[in-house]
């Protein structure tokens, strides 16, 4: 290896351990803990579905579908939140996501709560799935200027009592307060029906406030 070479490796080594205590200090000094740990899918609850998959790729949960899903399916926290602080990265390449929390896994693995949507045409939407549906949404023109196609963008949900807040990439389009809320309840990402498409999610964090 030459000197250059050895110089270029030892600098990526050098970023590599200081991005990594940087989030060490950051979870320290906040109270925020990863939820996923960056290389695979310990934690969570895997759907059955042999239609879709979630699997780990350059440190991403990455999901798709096959386009011949029967209904929407989740990959889901096994533990319920209450009061909490939630950050993610998301990017979508095509299709239909979404964020759940304060939501409620049946046996057959469905999902039922409010959603964070992530999608063309719905960003800043605040979605109740298989319950009351669209719940309040942000101006759509507006929110599609928010959003970074192709790329990483960040969420933000804020959960205290029945008020929620959603902030996308820095900017809130989503402040409710309703009664209907649950109290609690999991996490968990979606993959949608319809064509195949394709979500990444990373850095998922969350903080309890209660």
């Amino acid at each position: 290896m030459s000197i250059l070479n050895r110089r270029s490796t030892l600098k990526a080594l050098v970023a590599g351990i200081l991005s990594a205590k940087a989030i060490s200090v950051h979870a320290a000094e906040e109270g925020f803990q990863a939820l996923f740990n960056g290389k695979d899918l310990d934690g969570w609850v895997v759907p059955e579905s042999k239609d879709c998959s979630f699997s780990v790729e350059n440190g991403a949960i990455v999901g798709r579908t096959n386009g011949k899903l029967k209904k929407n399916e989740f990959l889901c926290s096994p533990k319920a939140y209450g009061d909490f602080v939630l950050t993610a990265k998301v990017k979508l390449r095509n299709g239909n996501s979404g964020i759940q929390f304060r939501s409620a896994r049946a046996d057959d693995g469905a999902v039922a709560g409010p959603q964070a949507d992530v999608a063309d045409g719905y960003w800043g939407l605040l979605y109740e799935e298989r319950r009351r549906g669209i719940l309040e949404r942000y101006p759509k023109e507006e929110a599609e200027k928010l959003i970074k196609k192709d790329d990483w963008n960040d969420f933000r949900i804020e959960a205290k009592g029945k008020h929620v807040l959603i902030f996308i990439n820095g900017t809130k389009v989503i402040d409710r307060k309703d009664e209907a809320f649950e109290a609690k309840g999991i996490i968990a990402l979606q993959v949608h029906v319809g064509p195949e498409m394709e979500v990444s999610y990373k850095a998922i964090e969350i903080k309890e406030t209660n």
